[in-house]
């Protein structure tokens, strides 16, 4: 995540005429300084990651450590992959300045097939996944041609597909509960990474992983600060930009070490590591990923530069289908059953998520990573509620609350900007 700050160096701020004790408060301060004005200039970028770490910090205070706990991390990892899944895909939607009621039904029907291809016909389940994200791809193929080349708002075609898709749903279930699922798609679900090398303290290959994803992490953060200087852009003082790369590494380090000393880090964990480093590529790098910026931030300007929106948007509702089909297989997997009542709100989760991470309701506006860091906001905080028996009437109210805030934060800090 590459970071734009105009504040001086250091090096370049004139030193404060006075004695030697004046100086050294001076010298003392300068990083807080750096920090706070780092903060202030990139609250939207920030203002979440530390929200989701103060949570943390209260709700570890709050159940005496248990929230930390190597068993509880992994199961908060394994509890919410489908609504990161999901939240992934939520927010190219609404950066392209679209929105989608029906991925939660749509995960409900596509688990629902899978079960019926694996249940009841015994297809192998290699083959009825490869299947069932054709499935979706599909049908988030068929919403997008409506909204893109037939011009029909995307809140009314996703809401008929949200009420198509549940009504399908019953009808292949039959209203009835339909399992179980074949082991191997139970293990992408709910299993770990195998233990490889000598016995230790320690899983082994989740070690390797971490200190592959440190390194890869320090790579990517000191290629984006040269691309910037090559490109004559701000960047941040060294000084800064070394604490940001600490703590990074440290938090990467700390959950690498909370895994690896239970099983491992889930086999759902690196489906999500994958899709988060290549769409996160994808809206960084690629071509079709700054056009789906473009028409969000600005669509008659895009078009004028010859963007091919209407492509660019129904590529966006495909990925969102086959996206909510990968969530739809690994909820259904998780649970070991397909239910008629699957995916209920899922889509409302996504939605939060994307907002919370940073997105902005007239589009054009997040990140991938952003999308994560709001899945794991709702992740924690019902974990934590949870954890300490707040009851779920009392948990919807406290979602709610942090979703009006997110939003009501975006607002603000666009009045903000434009004043």
């Amino acid at each position: 995540m590459s970071t734009n700050l105009t504040a001086e160096s250091p090096a370049d701020a004139p030193l404060p005429s006075g004695d030697g004790k004046d100086r050294g408060k001076t010298e003392g301060g300068g990083l807080l300084s750096l920090v706070l004005e780092g903060l202030r200039r990139n609250m939207r970028q920030y203002g979440m990651l530390i929200a989701l770490g103060l949570i943390v910090a209260l709700f570890t205070v709050w159940t005496g450590g248990d929230l930390l706990l190597p068993r509880n991390v992994s199961n908060l990892v394994l509890q919410n992959s489908y609504i990161l899944i999901l939240a992934i895909g939520m927010m190219l939607v609404i950066i392209s300045g679209h929105i989608d009621l029906s991925v939660g039904s749509l995960t409900a029907c596509v688990g629902a097939v899978a079960a019926v291809l694996m249940v009841q016909h015994h297809v192998a389940w290699p083959i009825a996944v490869v299947l069932c994200l054709v499935l979706g791809a599909a049908a988030g193929a068929m919403q997008g041609f409506f909204i893109a080349y037939l011009g029909i708002p995307s809140f009314i075609v996703t809401l008929a597909g949200m009420l198509l898709f549940r009504g399908v749903t019953e009808i292949v279930l039959k209203g009835q509960t339909l399992g179980p699922f074949p082991k191997g798609l139970q293990t992408i679900a709910n299993g770990f990474l195998p233990e490889v090398g000598p016995d230790s303290n320690y899983h082994n290959l989740t070690l390797l992983l971490g200190f592959v994803l440190i390194t890869f992490v320090i790579i990517q953060e000191v290629r984006d600060r040269r691309r910037q200087q090559e490109f004559a852009l701000d960047v941040p003082p060294a000084k800064l930009f070394a604490l940001k790369l600490i703590a990074l590494v440290a938090a990467a380090l700390t959950v690498t070490l909370m895994l690896a000393s239970y099983k491992g880090a889930p086999v759902v964990l690196l489906i999500l590591a994958v899709l988060v480093v290549g769409f996160g590529y994808v809206m960084r790098n690629a071509v079709v990923g700054r056009h789906v910026y473009a028409i969000g931030g600005n669509l008659p300007a895009a078009k004028l530069s010859g963007v091919r929106d209407k492509k660019v948007t129904f590529l966006v509702f495909l990925n969102m289908g086959m996206l909510a089909a990968l969530a739809g297989l690994i909820f259904a997997a998780r649970f070991n059953a397909a239910s008629p009542k699957a995916g209920t709100n899922f889509e409302l989760e996504a939605i939060a998520a994307a907002f919370i991470g940073g997105a902005s309701m007239s589009g054009g506006v997040g990140t991938v990573l952003g999308a994560i860091i709001g899945g794991l906001v709702l992740g924690v905080l019902n974990n934590g509620m949870n954890l300490v028996g707040v009851g779920t009437d009392w948990q919807q109210v406290i979602k709610g609350l942090v979703l009006l805030a997110a939003v009501g934060f975006d607002v603000w800090n666009k009045r903000k900007v434009g004043s």
